[in-house]
């Protein structure tokens, strides 16, 4: 009989595997970006304006996937792009993961007026259109980066909060919790050493999830104009612009479109790999 064991696995590594590929790829091309893209991408050029991909005709060496409107390198504003979309996921995710977690640790496993306080505020800021919120966030705090970050974070550590809040309150009914408690060991001590390992499998998907959500914003912000300076390379810029030239230069907006696609996936499909490999009740 063939393993089940070992047919369940597969798939998980595979989806590892091939999530983790693209990401590693993405911060080395992030970080490498100054040596690797084949041009500025901020230099205009109005002779090389609207240059097709390699494989076709017209296509120029040096501009492997085309130029837009102003001769600017689609390749090389994709992979300096990287760099702003990965650092929004990872600082937003992050500072949003520690704030949702700790309060949905408390809510959960204190209960009792912690938990009423957390949760009837959670269900208020819950109330507001997420990006509606974001954009008018963006538009009282100002365009830059460290408005995106505040705006994520304010909007999405709601969604920490809750899930941690449910599945620490389940863990709390665990025996394992009743006898550390027996055994006299403090409630702090009790949540950090017990619970929140047995929550981190739940809390590392959606630390991953949350990334790929921080890049979709960033991207969205980028394509009202709403990010870093319309200049500078990003995504949803690039997206916004394509659109208005989708019949001339195709090119311009697929490739950001794919790349911002990949990216999200990837984080989506690492948290879920990583979380069924590291659950320790799957395990």
């Amino acid at each position: 009989m063939r393993d089940a064991r070992g047919d369940a696995k597969r798939p998980i590594g595979l989806r590892l595997w091939l999530s983790g590929g693209w990401l590693i790829l993405l911060v080395l091309a992030a970080l490498l970006a100054p040596w690797i893209a084949p041009q500025d991408p901020l230099a205009q050029d109005l002779f090389t304006s609207r240059l097709p991909p390699f494989w076709e005709v017209g296509a120029e060496p040096g501009y492997w996937l085309g130029s837009d409107s102003l001769g600017r390198d689609v390749l090389s504003r994709i992979i300096h792009g990287a760099r702003l979309a990965l650092i929004v996921a990872l600082v937003a995710g992050t500072l949003t993961c520690v704030i949702g977690t700790t309060l949905g640790l408390i809510a959960g496993y204190y209960r009792g007026w912690p938990d009423r306080i957390i949760s009837r505020f959670v269900d208020i800021w819950m109330a507001f259109p997420p990006v509606l919120f974001a954009i008018l966030l963006i538009a009282v705090l100002g365009t830059g980066l460290t408005s995106i970050i505040i705006a994520i974070v304010v909007i999405d550590w709601t969604r920490f909060a809750r899930v941690i809040r449910a599945e620490a309150m389940t863990q709390g009914a665990m025996d394992y919790v009743a006898s550390a408690r027996v055994a006299g060991r403090k409630r702090m001590g009790t949540m950090l050493t017990e619970i929140l390992p047995n929550v981190l499998p739940t809390i590392i998907a959606l630390l991953t999830l949350e990334m790929g959500i921080a890049v979709i914003v960033e991207a969205i912000l980028s394509f009202v104009n709403l990010s870093i300076s319309t200049d500078s390379p990003t995504w949803g810029g690039m997206i916004s612009e394509g659109r208005t030239s989708v019949h001339q230069a195709w090119w311009v907006l697929v490739f950001p479109l794919i790349t911002l696609f990949l990216t999200v996936l990837s984080f989506s499909q690492l948290g879920e790999g990583l979380k069924d490999r590291f659950d320790p009740v799957l395990r």
